[in-house]
This record gives C-alpha cells, structure tokens and sequence, in this order.
C-alpha cells in the first residue's frame, strides 16, 4: 500500500481496530497529543444512511503546545486542526493513517507555522513508528 502524499500509515497486522484504537491513543498520549473527538464512521453511515461499512474510525488529536504557538501564528489555522488519525479494519489487521501536518500546512505561506508543523509531523511519526 503506498500513502498519499498527505499522509502516513502503519499496517497493524492481527490487530483488530479496538485494539488499535487504544495503542493509537497511547502512542499519541506519549508523544503529547489528546485525542479530542472520535467519529465512528460505520455506525455513523449506518445511523444515517442505512450503509453497512467495515470498521473507519477518525480521531481528532491535539498537542496544546502546538496548537498554541500555531493559532499564535494564525487566528485562522484552527480550520485545518486538529490532526486526523484514522484507524480502519484493513486486510490482515487494522490501518492507521495520520494525516500529514506539513502536507496540510503548505496552505499556509508562514515559517512560524512551517516550524510547528514540522514538530507536529515529527511527534506523529514517533507515535506511528511506537505502534
């Protein structure tokens, strides 16, 4: 499986998504991050749209340090927060995906937030790579 450029994953294999969902949150806790909301997109579609899906759950994770300095930076940057970790049943196992700080940044022409996002991109590699 090849990432998209906005991206990087992590195969789990024989892990279920529960499962993977608490080492996630651990790895990001490690590594300064909370998670801050939790979106169950299969139960939503079913709720919603009566779809079956396979297990998709999308975190929203947090470093209050960074967001800090970043919403410092620019008022305007909490549209592009907090950092998505997405966590799917993948074949063999689960998938985690965290969307890439420094791919979703490039929207905005500023060092001081290059600098943040370049800390948040590497914080969230240490917790795919403690997984």
């Amino acid at each position: 499986m090849n990432d998209p450029s906005y991206a990087f994953s992590k195969q789990l294999e024989g892990v279920s998504v529960e499962e993977a969902l608490d080492k996630v949150t651990e790895a990001l806790k490690a590594n300064g991050f909370g998670v801050l909301t939790k979106i169950d997109v299969r139960e939503t579609l079913k709720k919603k749209i009566d779809v079956d899906f396979r297990p998709y759950v999308i975190l929203g994770a947090c470093n209050p340090k960074l967001a800090h300095r970043a919403l410092q930076g620019d008022p305007s940057i909490g549209l592009l927060l907090p950092c998505n970790v997405v966590v799917q049943e993948a074949e063999g196992g689960a998938l985690v995906s965290f969307a890439d700080p420094k791919a979703m940044f490039e929207l905005v022409p500023d060092a001081p937030i290059e600098e943040v996002a370049t800390e948040a991109r590497r914080l969230l590699q240490n917790a795919r790579d403690q997984l």
